[in-house]
């Protein structure tokens, strides 16, 4: 997992600097923590670097951190941001509010409840970024077919339910349609014709995605991803997973880490 980043962006040299010498001895190496004088340099950091929280003062000449926030935000950039400033504000607090700022901090910064807010603003950015990953790679086709609210025949429906409850089980299109009381030629049948889609294609799919959420939410050995999607072998499971994606199931994982999602 790459290191994460924290960028401090104040013009004032000595909060700045204090800030940089304090965070660096708390995160000791497991962080790296850089500094920018004004929202410009800010700006230039983030075009070559991947930053994971963003400390910004609010008031800054040319740039305050709230103009900073927005042009980042416009620019596709989603650090998690703390908001730090010489006085409380409430408009420009409710400014911050909307623009998804995490926390609003007072100066005198007390470092007990600085570091306390930048723990939980970096939790909260890991799962941001892996909420985004989701989404990334989200199988927009069964979503928009598990949310159809009609079928013609609700047979397809529970046939749907009965998958998604025993995903990680194994699973025969003679077992979902004795489930849905119908006959198995008629089943399979049916359901291609409800969803345009063969019901192995379905299952596979559902499968593929229970596994990349699963990589890209944990850390479970690739055998152990494999059995909880619903395969017996890693082997078949490894080989079905490339055939899909183009990569092997733990490269999938390093890329994503990498955030270079393969789509």
């Amino acid at each position: 997992m790459n290191t994460k980043i924290i960028l401090i962006v104040d013009d004032e040299e000595t909060t700045r600097q204090g800030l940089k010498k304090t965070l660096e001895g708390w995160s000791a190496g497991r962080l790296e923590i850089l500094s920018a004088a004004d929202g410009q340099e800010a700006l230039e950091l983030f075009k070559r670097t991947r930053v994971n929280l963003l400390i910004t003062d609010i008031c800054m000449p040319e740039m305050t951190g709230l103009a900073l926030l927005k042009n980042i935000r416009n620019q596709g950039y989603k650090p998690a941001v703390m908001i730090i400033s010489g006085y409380p504000d409430f408009e420009y607090a409710q400014e911050a509010i909307r623009l998804g700022v995490l926390n609003y901090l007072v100066k005198p910064l007390r470092k007990e409840s600085l570091i306390k807010a930048i723990e939980e603003a970096l939790e909260t950015e890991e799962h941001m970024v892996r909420a985004d990953y989701l989404e990334k790679v989200a199988d927009q086709g069964l979503l928009e077919l598990e949310a159809k609210k009609e079928y013609v025949n609700s047979c397809v429906k529970q046939a749907i339910a009965y998958v998604n409850e025993n995903l990680p089980e194994q699973i025969s299109l003679k077992e979902v349609a004795d489930a849905v009381h119908l006959n198995a030629s008629y089943f399979s049948a049916m359901f291609k014709e409800q969803t345009s889609i063969t019901f192995s294609e379905y299952l596979t799919r559902k499968r593929l995605q229970l596994a990349k959420k699963l990589l890209l939410t944990t850390d479970l050995p690739i055998d152990e991803v494999a059995r909880q999607a619903g395969y017996q072998t890693a082997k078949y499971f490894i080989k079905l997973f490339k055939d899909s994606e183009g990569v092997t199931p733990s490269k999938y994982r390093k890329l994503t880490e990498l955030d270079e999602t393969p789509i």
